[in-house]
């Protein structure tokens, strides 16, 4: 069998990683009988046995390379080597070609509450009215489709209107050896960190907001941020210099230090925008302290978990607030036993109230 594998978006990011966590899946479950052909843009990957690598670096040029080769380089390439089947990992499937086709769907834009304006983010919008009919177009033809979460096959389903067993839900893997579970400290409990690119709706603007209405408080906030990637975390990096906001940006940081904050530190994750909120669930795993968005992803991953707790992500008010109880010792670290004793107390309240 012949599997052509396309992601020439990824890059950087959630999508880089989506790819090099599925090619070691390819590469360490290696099957012979199965030839492997990643279509890529820049990524650099091995080459082996059964798996070749094609890379267009000149993809990322402007958004016309793009298209130029979604519609006429990638049809002609599987006309050249004629798979068996072809796994998008890119949100559409490959358009003018009749081969059995698996759609890999990780974009949430398309499915979020929040629209953008064209003013606001005008990639943002494009990717909302734009390319999200590619997207519901690609859900609707292909074989397939692998989602990371059940709120986005319910969001699917209920914008294509395909049939529920269509769409596969696959939860992202989170292959960590836990070195450190969180541990209570004065100093833990006054550090919050928030690993997270520079994308408009990842949110940073709503903890410096927070931080401006808590001078006077002692903390640390950490972003994996440089500062300077893009006008809008240029701006913000400004306002948090000229303030003296207790802000650092540490710019990004290998995978194992993430894991070592979460053991150290307070997780503010205010991101709007997700499939599924990966810190989310690496901060759970490490049991740690999370005040989350009250979003649909977020519910998903943190509603049995005793130590998250949710803001509004537009509502600057509500996250100080949260941070102001944590600081000022007015919330407790719920262990598994105190978590526990508290569900058995509501459960004989409610069976109570219920006679």
């Amino acid at each position: 069998m012949k599997i052509i594998v396309f992601n020439v978006p990824a890059s950087t990011g959630g999508a880089l990683s989506i790819l090099k966590d599925f090619y070691e899946e390819v590469i360490q479950n290696a099957d012979q009988d199965i030839e492997w052909i990643f279509v890529l843009s820049e990524p650099l990957l091995n080459e082996t046995e059964n798996v070749k690598v094609l890379r267009f670096p000149w993809i990322k040029k402007s958004w016309f390379h793009r298209l130029f080769f979604d519609q006429f380089i990638a049809p002609k390439l599987v006309g050249e080597f004629q798979p068996d089947k072809i796994f998008s990992l890119q949100n559409m499937m490959i358009p003018k070609v009749k081969t059995e086709q698996i759609v890999y769907l990780h974009q949430s834009l398309p499915f979020a509450d929040y629209r953008f304006n064209f003013i606001e983010n005008r990639t943002l919008w494009i990717y909302q009215n734009v390319l999200s009919r590619f997207i519901f177009k690609s859900i609707r033809k292909s074989q397939k489709v692998i989602v990371q979460s059940n709120w986005i096959k319910k969001a699917c389903i209920a914008k294509t209107d395909v049939q529920e067993s269509k769409i596969v839900v696959i939860p992202p893997k989170v292959p960590l050896h836990i070195k450190k579970y969180y541990e209570e400290s004065e100093r833990n409990l006054a550090t919050f960190f928030y690993p997270a690119g520079a994308d408009f709706y990842k949110n940073h603007r709503l903890i410096v907001a927070a931080c401006e209405q808590l001078l006077g408080y002692q903390f640390d906030v950490i972003f994996t941020l440089r500062g300077d990637e893009n006008k809008h975390i240029k701006a913000l990096y400004r306002r948090v210099q000229e303030l003296k906001l207790p802000i650092k940006f540490i710019g990004a940081i290998e995978r194992e230090k993430v894991f070592e904050y979460y053991s150290k530190s307070i997780l503010i994750f205010p991101s709007y925008v997700e499939t599924f909120g990966l810190p989310l669930l690496e901060s759970k795993l490490h049991k740690g302290i999370i005040l989350a968005a009250d979003t649909p992803f977020s519910h998903e991953i943190l509603d049995d978990y005793p130590n998250a707790y949710y803001f509004n992500c537009f509502n600057s008010e509500e996250l100080k607030h949260l941070m102001q109880k944590w600081l000022d010792g007015d919330l407790s670290y719920l262990g598994e036993f105190e978590y526990i004793i508290q569900k058995e107390k509501l459960l004989i309240g409610n069976l109570v109230y219920s006679n």
